[in-house]
């Protein structure tokens, strides 16, 4: 099974990010744009919370805030769950369901080093699957 850190390899180590300070009208904007679901919050180049599709629909929608009179930091989720890059796929969808969150900032020591999302685990263990079944199929058929 493959690592985090061959996972972020093969997809790349690009983070979305956007600070505690800016409207979430600018964050959804901003994850409307990328076509992604969730944000990681950045302060001084350090990783202090993270911001999802969920949050917002949970803490602005239902709660009757204005999308541009609300801060990112108003209703980022802290603390973040976080994965390390010597996590197995396996491992980092434990945590993901375990947590109830669908994406995982990836840290080594005090550096985001990427993020993943339960998409990006499912498609790695789709793959995994795909080629022991193709390897199988061979031995049966010799």
């Amino acid at each position: 099974m493959k690592t985090i850190r061959q996972l972020l390899k093969e997809k790349g180590r690009k983070i979305e990010s956007i600070g505690p300070d800016e409207t979430v009208y600018e964050a959804i904007k901003r994850m409307a744009d990328k076509g992604i679901g969730a944000l990681v919050v950045l302060e001084d180049g350090k990783l202090v919370g993270i911001l999802s599709e969920r949050d917002y629909a949970r803490k602005v929608i239902l709660e009757g805030k204005a999308s541009n009179d609300t801060s990112v930091r108003e209703i980022m989720t802290v603390p973040v769950v976080c994965g390390r890059e010597n996590q197995s796929v396996e491992e980092s969808m434990a945590v993901l369901t375990e947590k109830r969150v669908r994406h995982l900032p990836v840290v080594e020591g005090d550096e985001l080093v990427g993020i993943i999302s339960i998409g990006d685990l499912v498609k790695a263990i789709i793959d995994d699957q795909k080629f022991v079944i193709e390897q199988l199929e061979h031995y049966i058929a010799g």
